[in-house]
């Protein structure tokens, strides 16, 4: 089974808002090439052309509102509950409006966790408004996932620095399911370390393939920290197939790449195996 921990299904709303601009420069995609509309087709079968699965899809808020919002996602595994399974995204600035909105996403739509981005914010994880969030995820028992590492858009990159931000959500938070997407470069030594660290902290390789995976994230997966590492594409940013570009060249042991693939999300997210 493989498992992506990390895509969004793209609308043209999404994709041709102006933080996605240097994305869209470095795919060699102008912005009036974008098809007007994109139907779920689409992202099934680009999972389909990489075998996977099952996909984490996620909404997407930031302080202008919701790009890609909670209903939508539902909506999205409602209609494809064999493939699809969602996170919720709220709103940072509202924070009891945002537990509102995560409780009623988890307990109501059947969202099966939370995701923030700190550079989208300006704040980092360690930041007094994302804590009532941390403490609702605990609660409802789902995972919390971010990105860490440099944001790609132009936005700054410090907010997703492991250490000593997410250090302390984890000191503060050690029944919190966190998993840090992106892999943490240029500080993938500090990320491993949070996932060594911490029994419940880890890593998603979400905008990375295989090819362009630091050689100490391939030593830890391969070791102990086999049961720590999931597999993500970040699509559309980057397709799951090219992703797993260079998969079989990293020689990982076969118990490995299955756990990489799909056992590690299958058992952080809780999900069935029908």
């Amino acid at each position: 089974m493989i498992i992506d921990a990390w895509i969004q299904h793209p609308t043209p709303t999404f994709l041709r808002h102006p933080m996605f601009e240097s994305l869209l420069r470095w795919r060699g995609v102008t912005p009036d090439k974008l098809p007007a509309a994109i139907p779920p087709s689409f992202t099934l079968a680009a999972l389909d052309a990489a075998r996977v699965d099952r996909a984490i899809l996620s909404a997407w808020w930031g302080p202008e509102g919701a790009l890609l919002d909670n209903d939508g996602v539902a909506a999205l595994v409602r209609a494809h509950p064999d493939r699809f399974v969602g996170l919720a995204a709220v709103d940072l600035h509202r924070p009891m409006e945002a537990v509102r909105e995560l409780r009623r996403s988890v307990r109501e739509l059947g969202l099966i966790g939370l995701r923030m981005l700190p550079w989208l914010w300006r704040l980092p994880p360690n930041d007094r408004r994302y804590y009532p969030l941390y403490a609702e995820c605990v609660e409802l028992n789902v995972p919390f996932c971010l990105q860490v590492g440099h944001a790609g858009p132009l936005y700054p990159s410090e907010p997703g620095r492991p250490i000593p931000y997410l250090d302390e959500v984890a000191l503060d938070f050690p029944e919190l399911k966190i998993v840090a997407g992106h892999i943490g470069y240029p500080w993938t030594t500090e990320m491993i370390a949070l996932a060594t660290k911490y029994p419940n902290v880890y890593i998603d390789t979400s905008a990375y393939k295989a090819s362009r995976y630091p050689p100490e994230l391939v030593s830890f997966m391969s070791g102990h920290g086999k049961k720590k590492v999931l597999f993500g594409s970040n699509y559309p940013m980057i397709t799951p197939l090219e992703c797993l570009e260079g998969l079989d060249a990293l020689n990982l042991p076969e118990e490995v790449r299955a756990l990489f693939l799909g056992g590690n999300a299958q058992r952080v997210f809780r999900l069935s195996t029908d």
